[in-house]
């Protein structure tokens, strides 16, 4: 199985849904919380992705976008092919 990194916010509802998804799934995945992170580091960030919103999930190195993008996966039954 691939690497999971979800980069999130404190009191962010989408960051908890991701999260619950992929928790319900028995995906492992790292959480950043970027309200622990220098600027810098988020910057850095959505220079990397061009996107200033969370939560920003990463499978492998690709950055499949947010919780929307997550769940659409799921139902597409694409999600489970991604993390393999």
């Amino acid at each position: 199985m691939k690497a999971v990194k979800v980069y999130t916010k404190n009191y962010c509802p989408y960051c908890t849904k991701a999260k619950i998804l992929l928790t319900q799934k028995s995906v492992a995945f790292e959480e950043i919380n970027l309200e622990k992170k220098d600027p810098d580091f988020a910057q850095k960030l959505f220079a990397q992705t061009g996107f200033r919103t969370v939560p920003q999930i990463f499978i492998g190195d690709e950055c499949i976008g947010g919780c929307d993008e997550l769940y659409e996966l799921e139902e597409a039954g694409e999600l489970d092919k991604k993390l393999a």
